[in-house]
């Protein structure tokens, strides 16, 4: 499977995403209604659209991104590595316009990938839409438009397991759990990321768990492709100011 990918032409990336507002009471009138109008099928008797607002840094048209962590494959002396980075900050304008300086640079060649879990519902379109919500040229390797799906080459390691298959979502930690690969998820999960950074303001931890995400993902990459895991040696931390990596 996928023997013909070149892994060292592939950036593995994951985001981290958190509701723009830190609550429902923070938003004026017009956002509460907007986001009241967004969950209209969601709401009921039992359940409000404040209730529900935590959910809100899974839409970009509601929520931020606050980290987004990479890692680039690369031989040394024929041994497979795997070099990490993260643009991480409180204003995300500063981390798209420095993943899209890196995305347009080094990885806007036409035989260059990107991949991710389940990155083409969610990675993927939100950044190409967070970049417009921003004033951002979207990277060219993130502009899709136009483009029939079959031309979109992407990776999706959530898709290449459905093998055709669409009834189901499969996640990270699951997969993760299948190959016997260590779980990200051992600090921290999705759902809590929101908490931890408005009520902690833990923007680094964060960023550890996201580049956890990415090393799963490299991992499960390797196993489709009938290839050893990398060794914890074998991966390397970057400076998040480092742009060698790529």
């Amino acid at each position: 499977m996928l023997e013909q990918i070149d892994l060292t032409k592939v950036l593995i990336l994951d985001i981290e995403t958190v509701p723009v507002k830190r609550s429902y009471s923070d938003l004026d009138e017009k956002w509460k209604d907007l986001w009241e109008r967004k969950m209209k099928f969601q709401i009921n008797e039992d359940t409000t659209g404040e209730d529900l607002y935590e959910r809100a840094g899974i839409y970009a048209e509601f929520g931020k991104i606050i980290c987004i962590s990479i890692g680039a494959f690369y031989y040394e002396n024929s041994i497979l590595k795997l070099k990490l980075k993260s643009f991480f900050n409180d204003d995300e304008k500063i981390i798209l316009e420095e993943f899209r300086e890196l995305l347009d640079t080094k990885y806007s060649a036409d035989d260059k990938l990107l991949c991710a879990h389940n990155g083409k519902e969610f990675d993927f379109p939100f950044i190409a839409r967070r970049c417009l919500i921003n004033g951002i040229s979207i990277p060219k390797i993130l502009d899709t438009s136009g483009k029939k799906p079959w031309e979109v080459k992407h990776l999706d390691t959530m898709e290449m397991w459905k093998f055709g298959d669409y009834k189901s979502y499969t996640s990270l930690i699951l997969l993760a759990a299948i190959f016997g690969i260590e779980s990200p998820k051992d600090d921290i999960d999705g759902s809590q990321v929101g908490r931890i950074y408005w009520e902690e303001n833990d923007l680094k931890r964060i960023e550890k768990y996201c580049k956890k995400d990415v090393i799963t993902v490299a991992q499960i990459l390797l196993k489709f492709k009938g290839m050893d895991m990398l060794m914890e040696s074998d991966i390397i931390h970057a400076d998040s100011k480092d742009e060698s990596e790529t």
